[in-house]
C-alpha cells in the first residue's frame, strides 16, 4: 500500500469486519467460553497486525512521524485490547454461602 492510501476506501471492508464480529457476538451470546476464544481470536488478530505489517509500514522520516502522531491524536489515540482485572472478574461472582 501507498503512504497516501485513502483510508475511507478501508471502510466498507471495516464495516463488513464489524458486522461479522458483531453476528460472532450474537452468535456466542451465553456462551462464556465461546466469547473467550473470540475475545482471544481479536487479541491474536491484533497483535498480528500490530507486530506484523504494521510496524513495517512506520514512517521512516519525520514528517511521516508526525503526520502518523498527528494522525494517533485527532482520531481517538491508539488502539488498545484492554484485558479484564482478575479482581473485576471476581466482584462478578457471587459469594458462596457457608458450607458449600
Amino acid at each position: 500500500m501507498s503512504n497516501n492510501f485513502d483510508s475511507g476506501a478501508l471502510s466498507p471492508k471495516l464495516q463488513s469486519i464489524t458486522t461479522s464480529v458483531s453476528d460472532a457476538i450474537a452468535a456466542c451470546e451465553g456462551d462464556t467460553i465461546a466469547l473467550l476464544a473470540l475475545l482471544r481470536q481479536l487479541e491474536f488478530l491484533h497483535r498480528e497486525i500490530r507486530d506484523g505489517v504494521f510496524q513495517g509500514s512506520l514512517p521512516q522520516n519525520r514528517q511521516g512521524l508526525y503526520a502518523l502522531l498527528r494522525e494517533i491524536e485527532m482520531e481517538g489515540g491508539w488502539p488498545y485490547i484492554e484485558r479484564m482485572r482478575l479482581q473485576a472478574f471476581l466482584a462478578r461472582m457471587e459469594p458462596e454461602e457457608p458450607g458449600n
